[in-house]
């Protein structure tokens, strides 16, 4: 079983970067697709990147494509978020979470388990 610990956020100035940590226990972790997600206030759990196993491959929805890139380095059981050209738009607590189920699902917060306990993004205009 994969636990997971997210880090990295905080607040900055719209424009601005910041890079995400979610650090995974167990030894199974390179053999999962994770992904990160968002949620703000009265919003419900929104998609945000997503990456296989390898890493060869990475999924991300247009509202946060060409400013986030997703990684992840199986050696240190641990996987990335850059954000880049942050918009008051990206506030809200993320998340990141493994999952097993096939890849049409990477983008379905319900196909995920063992969610972190985020980390918040505030991004000021």
């Amino acid at each position: 079983q994969v636990q997971v610990v997210e880090s990295g956020g905080g607040l900055v100035q719209a424009g601005g970067s910041l890079r995400l940590s979610c650090t995974a226990s167990g030894r199974t972790f390179s053999t999962f697709a994770m992904g990160w997600f968002r949620q703000a206030p009265g919003k419900e759990r929104e998609f945000v990147a997503a990456i296989t196993w390898s890493g060869g491959s990475t999924y991300y929805p247009d509202s946060v494509k060409g400013r986030f890139t997703i990684s992840r380095d199986n050696a240190k059981n641990a996987m990335y978020l850059q954000m880049n050209s942050l918009k008051p738009e990206d506030t809200a607590v993320y998340y990141c979470a493994h999952t097993q189920r096939p890849i049409f699902l990477i983008r379905t917060a319900g196909a995920y388990g063992n969610w972190g306990q985020g980390t918040q993004v505030t991004v000021s205009s």
